[in-house]
């Protein structure tokens, strides 16, 4: 069966049209799950081939929570360490990323916690726990 190539550019196209003299913007967004439960909510961001210190992760006074990303790739650097081997085209990395989310009122901001693990940043937020009410209170009489 024949390989259908087309979208591959031709050879002539890539030596005129070289990627030395344009940079590419390299932004993308990774997805972004939400889950709530009684307890918590949680953030779960993909991020496959970044590390934890790839990250940060800030709460500003506002009760604003930013996530941000800031991978810097070696593009003089080929993937196997070899000179005779070039990209044609380079989009495994996410260059930059910000996200910010407004905390709901019920958010335990001291107890919040993040983590990484199998590619995904996992940031546990912890809702305010509140006393149960009693059904029933007695009132003393003076």
């Amino acid at each position: 069966m024949p390989v259908r190539r087309a979208n591959w550019l031709p050879g002539i196209f890539n030596d005129f049209f070289g990627n030395e003299w344009v940079e590419r913007q390299r932004v993308s967004s990774p997805a972004v799950n939400i889950v709530e439960n009684n307890r918590e909510y949680r953030v779960e961001i993909a991020a496959p081939g970044l590390t934890k210190d790839d990250f940060c992760i800030d709460i500003h006074d506002d009760d604003v929570l930013t996530v941000s990303v800031e991978k810097k790739t070696d593009t003089q650097h080929d993937a196997d360490k070899s000179k005779s081997n070039k990209y044609l085209r380079r989009e495994f990395s996410y260059t930059s990323f910000r996200q910010s989310l407004i905390l709901p009122d019920d958010v335990d901001r001291e107890n919040i916690k993040a983590k990484m693990e199998d590619g995904i940043l996992y940031i546990d937020i912890p809702k305010i726990v509140k006393a149960e009410k009693t059904t029933v209170k007695k009132i003393a009489i003076d």
